[in-house]
């Protein structure tokens, strides 16, 4: 399938305009014949806020998502559309996942929360699981959430044959994002795929990265891009055949132990 990566500037507390441009190279995506699009963190509202700014950002998500609902149900796409999310509990950073038809089938909540984003969203529950979309399975993770090893493996673990990362990563930490993407994808043996800001301090770079831990494309580290490249899921069981790593993994070691995956999630 075609993937697109949605690179861009997400310009503070310009919400509309960054959703328009947004939308600008999401069309780009799609007429290149993307299938899945992808975009990163917070990107309707930057980064740098101050709560307030977040929570009123978070009161916007109704129009946009139904602007991304209808364009999901307009070009045959699954979306994966990062906002940040206030629920009865608190602030989260969040993301929803819109199959082609234009229903919201999924949604999840970072997980682990970066140095003073402790300060204004609340952490997430830390359950990992796919969600079944008409192009695969999809695994979710936030940013900081990738360098953990223990997620990205029981979202393996149960299926995942992608797994998405929204992120914001600053250029002084591009090296952990050059070593950790690749890392993951090898570590499990499936795709990942890391999606970038640009701008504010973001270092781009977004890319798609194999089972085997190769690149197949990357963005560049300070332009504004619809990156769009194909996947093949029929890799996995290709690189599962000559690199055992989740056959021969021991279960007692995942967190909670043997019994944190049923039988039949298991590969």
């Amino acid at each position: 399938m075609k993937i697109g990566l949605i690179q861009l500037h997400s310009i503070p507390t310009e919400i509309e305009r960054n959703v328009q441009n947004g939308i600008r190279l999401f069309r780009q995506a799609a007429e290149k014949g993307a299938e899945l699009i992808v975009f990163p963190e917070l990107w309707t509202c930057g980064y740098y806020l101050e709560t307030f700014d977040f929570l009123a950002a978070a009161g916007e998500n109704d129009w946009i998502l139904e602007k991304f609902k209808n364009l999901a149900k307009e070009t045959h796409t699954v979306v994966v559309l990062p906002l940040p999310q206030k629920k009865e509990e608190g602030l989260y950073i969040g993301a929803y996942v819109i199959e082609s038809n234009g229903k919201i089938i999924g949604e999840y909540q970072k997980s682990f929360l970066w140095g003073r984003e402790q300060n204004y969203f609340i952490h997430g529950k830390r359950d990992y699981t796919p969600i079944d979309t008409s192009l695969g399975k999809l695994g979710i993770l936030i940013c900081y959430d990738i360098e953990f090893p223990e997620p990205s493996r029981i979202l393996a673990m149960q299926g995942a044959e992608v797994i998405i990362v929204p992120s914001v990563w600053s250029i002084p930490a591009m090296n952990r994002w050059q070593i950790q993407l690749p890392a993951r994808a090898l570590d499990n043996t499936v795709f990942v795929l890391g999606i970038n800001n640009v701008k504010e301090g973001a270092g781009g770079c977004s890319k798609a990265v194999s089972p085997a831990g190769d690149v197949i494309a990357e963005a560049p580290s300070e332009e504004e891009t619809a990156l769009v490249c194909e996947i093949d899921l029929s890799e996995i069981p290709q690189v599962r055949k000559k690199i055992p790593y989740l056959e021969e993994y021991d279960c007692a070691l995942l967190p909670g132990g043997q019994n944190v995956l049923s039988e039949k999630h298991r590969i």
